[in-house]
């Protein structure tokens, strides 16, 4: 069995607008993170800015855990969206979550959001968060880990009610024009669960999650490296090749040849300026 290589991020993982585009826009926080016509000028904001081919969206991690039940404070110009207070203080309460309805909500206005900008040809790539961000803004995330370790099937529970709603999440995504995803979980690093825990997740939860998508024939999903890593250190995946032809950067290479892998990871997508000297992609290959 091989070992679980931490990836070093060096990028943000709170979200967030910047300064320029909202005064370009003239808008006022949290107004960018409520309705899809502001959605849809920032995205296309930020794009142009940073000069690249795709938009990255929602602009926040806490989407899926609002939509789920989560009592969230949008923020400010200082801090993003996050938890104002856990909606949840027992474990056994989590058992009863709902499925998510995508008509409503922030995360329905996102959905509306990616479907303009996909109509309006831009290239929008759907954020999606593993199960610990998305725990995060439900409960204190001490029970999470204590259950973990005492009760797993009450977690294994609360996994597959996980999965469900984000392959929901990824198909509604489809029907509305996405065709790239995105897919990370910054609080769920082998540098924050350990080399056991972070294990037990990827066996339990990531692989099973993955391996139940339909991603593939015009459409990818993209991964934070510490889950690539993470997979690749279980000896869960490997490591392909897609052949681009030439020379370009991460996302280009993403965007361009989307469809002819389900799975990439090598590099973050924030990290634009990114090149493949190789001239070659690596895709993720479950085992």
């Amino acid at each position: 069995m091989g070992k679980i290589i931490d990836f070093n991020c060096t990028f943000d993982d709170g979200g967030g607008v910047p300064e320029s585009v909202m005064k370009k826009y003239n808008l006022k926080f949290p107004d960018a993170y409520k309705t899809c016509e502001f959605m849809v000028s920032i995205a296309k904001g930020i794009r142009e800015e940073k000069g690249v081919e795709y938009s990255l969206i929602p602009f926040c991690h806490t989407v899926e855990g609002e939509a789920m039940g989560g009592d969230i404070n949008l923020g400010n110009e200082i801090a993003g969206p996050r938890a104002k207070t856990y909606a949840f203080d027992n474990i056994d309460d989590l058992s009863n979550l709902q499925d998510i309805d995508f008509s409503k909500g922030r995360i329905g206005e996102t959905l509306k959001a990616v479907k303009i900008l996909a109509e309006d040809g831009e290239n929008p790539i759907l954020m999606l968060n593993g199960p610990f961000t998305i725990l995060n803004a439900l409960i204190d995330p001490k029970y999470v880990f204590k259950a973990m370790r005492k009760t797993p099937e009450k977690i294994d529970k609360i996994f597959n009610y996980l999965k469900r709603n984000l392959s929901s999440y990824i198909e509604e995504g489809k029907k509305a024009g996405v065709r790239l995803f995105s897919y990370a979980d910054s609080t769920g690093g082998v540098n924050i669960l350990g080399p056991k825990m972070a294990e037990d997740v990827a066996r339990n939860f990531t692989y099973l999650f993955l391996k139940g998508l339909d991603i593939g024939d015009g459409n990818s999903l993209l991964l934070c490296p510490k889950t690539s890593f993470a997979l690749i250190g279980t000896g869960l995946a490997k490591w392909g090749e897609i052949d681009l032809g030439e020379e370009m950067t991460y996302g280009e290479a993403c965007i361009k040849h989307v469809g002819e892998y389900k799975f990439a990871g090598e590099m973050c997508i924030k990290n634009t300026n990114y090149v493949l000297k190789s001239g070659k992609l690596k895709e993720l290959i479950l085992l």
